[in-house]
């Protein structure tokens, strides 16, 4: 349930329904847009003081067909959350781009991987310390010694790291060395994790589970965010459907229906959806014109003899070259991809947006 406030309410007005609804033992969420003030009522049984706040003179309307998902829904924050990641941002203007293998397999394999990532122009190094696998004979990753591999591996290249979490007790040693938390679609409903990633401050970039619905992406988030971490990336990564032509079906209308429901930022993986390197490229430009905020894609140095997931990851030449493409697909809807180091960028005027794309966002 959401309070809309009259435009001319004082700050007394606003503190005086915050004590109101908090008197029934519920919590609150402030948010401001350009026409109002928004009180967000969350918890169970916010009905009963519907009327209560309808009589109340500060209150304009009270919306009580607000989705279940309060705090990531859009109508906190109509215009897009925005997340700071060293010099970046994302769910802005850029395209950011994280790349790298499923797994850090070994030292060489990982600072490697982190060369090819930089000098395609990406943002974020991706790798697996610990992997959750299908298999309990498949590759489980290198647990502390990947992360501290990937923490040299940024060190020398001076990417930014997101690797996965798949347990609480894990979340603190990731933290330290990670700079965004990556929840995988099998612990998209791992509640304990959820709130876990919750009570940290870095960013976390949350996949949608292989069967899950967007509400229940969008619940998930919430989870995090009720916890105290605001900082939350969706990924739209494939769902499970009766096709077998790819790995997993990607639903790319989850993105533009993402972004008219939530404020946080969405990314698109589309190596796990097509699970052959062949078609990444192809549903990589489909993200973007889709109006995604990021792409996390497989790239490995040696992808036939990768530990896992090599069939579906670019070698560093591929990358490069998607990477070309996406910004020249960028510049057409008045976006942009971050430039390859030492690449000259022309002085010339962004092209105009369009409207269709830059609508959905």
């Amino acid at each position: 349930m959401i309070a809309v406030l009259s435009p001319d309410c004082s700050l007394r007005d606003k503190a005086e329904v915050v004590r109101l609804v908090e008197g029934y033992g519920l919590r609150v969420q402030v948010s401001e847009t350009d026409e109002a003030s928004l009180v967000a009522v969350i918890g169970q049984g916010g009905e009963a003081i519907a009327e209560v706040l309808r009589t109340h003179h500060a209150v304009r309307e009270v919306r009580t067909d607000a989705p279940p998902y309060t705090l990531v829904a859009r109508e906190q924050r109509p215009e897009g959350s925005r997340i700071r990641i060293d010099g970046f941002v994302i769910g802005g203007d850029e395209i950011v781009v994280m790349a790298g293998p499923c797994a850090v397999e070994s030292r060489d394999g990982i600072l490697a991987a982190a060369r090819a990532v930089a000098a395609g122009g990406g943002r974020i190094l991706r790798g697996g310390a610990f992997k959750p696998r299908t298999s309990p004979y498949s590759f489980q990753g290198l647990g502390e010694e990947g992360l501290e591999l990937l923490a040299e591996a940024r060190a020398e290249t001076g990417l930014s790291v997101v690797t996965e979490v798949v347990a609480t007790a894990e979340v603190p040693v990731v933290a330290e060395l990670a700079d965004v938390l990556q929840v995988g679609a099998r612990n998209m409903q791992n509640f304990r994790l959820l709130s876990a990633v919750g009570e940290q401050p870095r960013p976390v970039l949350l996949k949608r589970g292989m069967m899950a619905t967007i509400e229940e992406l969008l619940l998930a988030a919430e989870y995090v965010v009720t916890a105290g971490n605001p900082r939350v990336m969706l990924c739209e990564r494939g769902i499970r459907t009766y096709e077998t032509a790819t790995r997993n079906t990607l639903d790319i209308a989850a993105v533009p229906v993402l972004k008219e429901r939530t404020h946080l930022p969405v990314i698109v993986d589309p190596s796990h959806a097509a699970g052959r390197r062949e078609i990444v490229p192809a549903l990589a430009r489909a993200a973007i014109a889709a109006g995604a905020d990021g792409l996390i894609v497989e790239v490995h140095p040696r992808p036939e003899e990768a530990l896992s997931d090599g069939r579906q990851s670019l070698d560093p030449e591929g990358f490069v070259l998607l990477m070309e493409e996406l910004r020249s697909m960028a510049a057409a809807i008045g976006r942009h991809v971050a430039p390859a180091p030492g690449a000259v960028v022309p002085d010339t005027p962004e092209p105009a947006n369009s409207p269709a794309i830059r609508g959905s966002r």
